[in-house]
């Protein structure tokens, strides 16, 4: 079967990057210490230099983006409550308005 995937917590992907960052051993030699792929590693810096602090967002979250994205995301999701939340509303009207007979 399949190897089992292993996931990295933010805490060790940032120690990583910043042991590339202040050791005088090579990205590789570093990775090889850590017991993770060169190229893992390397993705991890580059991450680190476009996201800054909102790099390694974790599992089930959602990729970083600008403050824009992240709001026009947040409205998107109200959005959708408050339509679920008419949509019931208009339901309920049109049982209630019914006449008995």
């Amino acid at each position: 079967m399949g190897e089992q995937r292993r996931k990295y917590d933010e805490e060790f992907k940032r120690n990583a990057v910043e042991l590339c960052r202040t050791s005088d051993k090579t990205a590789s030699q570093i990775a090889y210490d850590l017991g993770i792929n060169s190229s893992m590693l390397n993705r991890w810096r580059r991450e680190q230099e476009k996201y800054g602090e909102r790099a390694f967002p974790g599992l089930g979250k959602q990729m970083r983006g600008t403050e824009l994205e992240e709001e026009n995301r947040r409205l998107k999701k109200e959005l959708a409550i408050v339509q679920e939340e008419r949509d019931i509303l208009k339901k309920a009207v049109a049982i209630f308005s019914k006449t008995p007979r």
